[in-house]
């Protein structure tokens, strides 16, 4: 979500205004009573029975055959240039694509964006690569890699007395991250549930118990969305799903399940987004422009 840092806290930019009284008409829509959640996972998830959750079945495939060079391309493209869009980037989709493919670098977008557009398809290459599903080590890798050409804190998790408040623009709070404090525990209590959970669920399920989690924390001092949805595909990835891409165009019904989980430890929100990056007979392929 894109943010102005304010000291210790974030505000959304204005034109954020009309997309979050969307997304928080979605969340009011389907409010039920408040759990008072906090940061604990087994917290937020005993509000949740995660058998219980509808999930078509899954057809299990080799992810490392299923696309080929000129696709991982593709995707790569598409990904980047959605992902960095929801957190409030200005460059095309074309010119994307021409860093990407011919290092044709547009003399009219600011040299950060460029550093994180290359950022992001760095951290997917590194994703093909590892056999690490969540950890620590993982967490600001990708940070780091993603960041460090833009960001001076790059891979480095939030120290103790950097805390997030996200406000909107009338000065309502509408997330804080985890305390500064309680970061370190709280991932490594992540990692825990997702080792011992790994083989029970299904992936969709911990993919998006993961990626709620992750932001629900915000670990880092800016950068979390794109990290959560790093780590978002690297959960399907090794359970040998396609990886998706949550389209700018989506946004709305991102922060509305980002949200959902927040306030209530919903889930569903979140799995039927994920569901929507692949085919409708959910075959689990790329889908094409």
């Amino acid at each position: 979500m894109g943010k102005e840092k304010l000291g210790k806290e974030w505000s959304l930019p204005a034109s954020y205004s009309i997309e979050l009284e969307k997304f928080i008409a979605l969340v009011n829509k389907h409010k039920r009573s408040s759990k008072n959640l906090k940061y604990s996972l087994n917290e937020i998830l005993e509000t949740t029975e995660l058998k219980e959750i509808q999930i078509p079945e899954l057809a299990k495939i080799d992810q490392t055959s299923l696309l080929s060079e000129k696709e991982w391309l593709k995707f790569s493209e598409t990904f980047t240039y959605n992902t960095n869009m929801i957190e409030g980037a200005s460059i095309s989709k074309r010119q994307v694509s021409g860093i990407l493919r011919n290092d044709k670098l547009p003399a009219n977008i600011e040299e950060w964006e460029i550093h994180e557009t290359y950022g992001v398809a760095d951290a997917l290459k590194y994703l093909r690569d590892t056999r690490s599903h969540f950890s620590l080590k993982l967490v600001t890798d990708l940070h780091n890699i993603v960041f460090k050409n833009s960001k001076s804190f790059a891979g480095k998790l939030r120290s103790k007395g950097i805390e997030v408040v996200i406000k909107n623009e009338q000065g309502n709070i509408i997330h804080k991250g985890a305390p500064s404090k309680k970061v370190i525990q709280l991932l490594q209590e992540t990692k825990q549930w997702y080792n011992i959970n790994k083989d029970k669920y299904n992936p969709l399920v911990l993919t998006a118990v993961i990626h709620n989690q992750f932001e629900n924390i915000h670990p880092f001092q800016d950068g979390n969305g794109r990290i959560g949805r790093l780590l978002l595909n690297n959960i399907l990835m090794k359970h040998d799903l396609a990886p998706v891409n949550i389209e700018y165009t989506r946004r709305t019904e991102y922060y509305s399940a980002l949200k959902q989980y927040q306030d209530y430890g919903e889930i569903q929100p979140m799995i039927e987004l994920i569901q929507k990056g692949y085919n409708p007979d959910k075959t689990f392929v790329l889908k094409s422009d």
